[in-house]
């Protein structure tokens, strides 16, 4: 296990600093000509996964960083340089995870090297969870996955929503209900392979922030995927089905699928839940990146702009909104630090760790951006300025991957010892 550390070691400040630099000349120039085409930025991405940014072996060394710390360093990088270019180019990584929590080694093996394609050709994945009516509420999920024993198919029909590379991913995970009896915990994950039948792109979102990244519903009418792409496999999920029905049948409670076990996250009973409880603390850092570029145009327009003959920043009440800004970011990242290290190294969330550095990062990110835009006066109103487009981007983060008001909902449960359901 490795020792909480703050500083980083060599090989994480050269990697730090060569994200960085990616993000200063490749990202940000691209960054507002993204968010006006509102289209994904196919040429970033190519350019991502040419110097080896966007590739399974990159991300696979981050995520096995022994400190924990090499994905929330990477994710702070890359959303400094922009949030909806930055979600184009690690937004396939949420469905990997999705394979990562609940697939066997061979299904690992097998389809995350898919949703990265190469250099030459670049393909993208996408996680399939939310519907029109089961955001929050995994537990009114619709979407049905049955199974066919004669032909060892799975038939899949539903419509899932706000799906990050929707319909234009080469590899889909889309979770579905195999028993509605079991709430979520009926809930498995499937693979959709590519060019699979059935499976369309819906409605595609015009967004107010994080506008390079494409966000669409995904409709499946009658998709049939092989048995081996029910991830985990039959047998497992038939153990794990049985025992919940004994559960139910028992009058036993519900499991808490908002504290994680012993060991850590991995492959927990909700497959939903997995995926999320993995990723919270990384969406705490991709907000922690957009906080800290805000305030960073902040501080330097504040040492710049002279008004009554001076700088802004020699008045009190700029001065002292910059502070707040640096503590609440510097704060917010101590927090994702801790809840990577603790993951990492197996230390159960005890006080729901994870929930609570994605809420105070979020909402920081919130509250920063907010605080640029009016430092800056008229100016962050304008699109000439980038900071207009940081505060739209970080909306975002209070509600994608469980909202603020359900990271306090688990934390408080959490703290209560009540169960989250």
């Amino acid at each position: 296990m490795a020792e909480f550390t703050l500083e980083l070691n060599d090989d994480q400040k050269q990697v730090r600093d060569w994200l960085h630099g990616f993000a200063a000349e490749v990202i940000r120039p691209a960054a507002s000509e993204w968010d006006e085409r509102e289209e994904t930025p196919w040429p970033v991405i190519q350019e991502a996964a040419k110097v080896g940014i966007y590739s399974l072996d990159f991300y696979a060394q981050q995520f096995f960083d022994p400190t924990g710390l090499g994905i929330p360093m990477a994710m702070e990088e890359l959303f400094w340089g922009d949030a909806g270019i930055a979600l184009s180019i690690v937004g396939t990584g949420l469905a990997a995870v999705g394979v990562l929590a609940n697939g066997t080694e061979e299904q690992i093996g097998t389809w995350i090297p898919q949703m990265y394609g190469d250099a030459d050709d670049v393909k993208v994945a996408a996680f399939c969870s939310s519907e029109p009516d089961a955001g929050s509420d995994v537990a009114s999920m619709r979407t049905r996955a049955v199974y066919d024993e004669a032909k060892d198919e799975w038939v899949l029909n539903g419509t899932k929503t706000w799906a990050t590379n929707g319909g234009i991913a080469n590899v889909h995970v889309v979770v579905a209900v195999v028993d509605p009896e079991l709430g979520s915990k009926g809930h498995a994950s499937f693979i959709v392979p590519p060019a699979t039948p059935g499976l369309s792109q819906g409605q595609k979102f015009k967004k107010h922030g994080i506008r390079a990244s494409h966000t669409a519903e995904v409709v499946l009418e009658d998709v049939r995927i092989p048995g081996h792409c029910l991830l985990g496999g039959k047998e497992k999920l038939d153990e794990r089905l049985a025992r919940a029905r004994e559960r139910v049948k028992s009058g036993g409670e519900r499991s808490e699928v908002g504290v994680p076990p012993a060991g850590g996250w991995g492959r927990v009973k909700n497959a939903a839940m997995a995926t999320f409880e993995a990723s919270r603390p990384a969406v705490g850092a991709m907000a922690v990146g957009t906080a800290r570029a805000a305030y960073e145009v902040a501080l330097d327009y504040a040492r710049t702009r002279t008004q009554f003959g001076r700088p802004i920043i020699d008045n009190q009440g700029i001065a002292f909104q910059l502070a707040d800004m640096r503590t609440q970011i510097d704060a917010a990242r101590l927090l994702v630090w801790r809840a990577s290290w603790m993951a990492s190294a197996g230390k159960p969330f005890t006080a729901a760790e994870g929930s609570m550095s994605k809420l105070y990062a979020s909402e920081t990110a919130k509250t920063v951006t907010a605080q640029a835009v009016q430092i800056l006066g008229g100016n962050g109103f304008t699109r000439e300025y980038p900071v207009e487009r940081m505060h739209r981007d970080a909306a975002i983060y209070t509600i994608f991957e469980g909202t603020s008001e359900i990271q306090r909902l688990v934390i408080a449960r959490t703290l209560s010892g009540m169960p989250i359901r």
